[in-house]
């Protein structure tokens, strides 16, 4: 199985699993400005992908066989590292670095879960030093302990979820606020939600 990390220029991953993805990837794809964090850390990029307005000119002639330049002003580093990590024929892509740092980047990368799940049907994840997020729609199983927790966050106000397994159950509930899904608890070790329309975003805690 070919497992990608594509890594953004946010908080370097700390947690033992988010650090495990890196030493057990089949390939690392750096945004520009998370190059020289991972190189630090002991890790070799496979490819750096970005506009290089991050990086000193010296860095970028030393790595000047790995580097990918994307001038594209209409996408971030995050996307361009993304479409990148396409052309490597992933079976699953995990994004680490793209929280922490300015809130503003942490809630834009969040959001860009939902468009990148458009683009492919690639699993991609989002891993944090906390837990991950996913992109979901349709009807979905998850499988959890009982008593794990699970935020939902849903971006369209007419979406409805019908869940089986949450000790808070969802049927009811307008989604017309971001907290409205947040802070729920698996109540058996398998939890089932049908989605109406639209995409949600899935918190699980580490």
């Amino acid at each position: 199985m070919k497992t990608y990390v594509i890594l953004a220029d946010g908080d370097f991953p700390k947690h033992p699993a988010a650090v495990e993805l890196l030493r057990s990837a089949s390939g690392i794809v750096c945004c520009d400005g998370a190059a020289e964090k991972l190189i630090e850390n002991g890790f070799v990029p496979d490819a750096i992908v970005g506009d290089m307005d991050s990086l000193s000119t010296d860095f970028q002639n030393q790595y000047r066989n790995i580097i990918h330049r994307d001038p594209d002003q209409e996408t971030n580093d995050l996307t361009k590292a993304f479409d990148y990590t396409l052309t490597l024929s992933p079976d699953k892509i995990y994004i680490l670095g793209a929280t922490g740092l300015r809130e503003d980047h942490t809630l834009g990368n969040i959001s860009l879960l939902t468009s990148y799940s458009e683009k492919t049907g690639v699993p991609v994840e989002m891993c944090t030093d906390y837990g991950k997020f996913l992109s979901i729609e349709g009807d979905v199983e998850i499988s959890m302990k009982k008593g794990d927790q699970i935020s939902l966050f849903a971006l369209d106000p007419q979406t409805r979820i019908i869940s089986e397994g949450l000790k808070f159950p969802l049927k009811e509930v307008i989604f017309d606020s971001w907290w409205k899904g947040t802070l729920n608890e698996a109540s058996s070790d398998t939890v089932r939600l049908r989605i109406n329309m639209g995409k949600v975003i899935v918190f699980q805690p580490y």
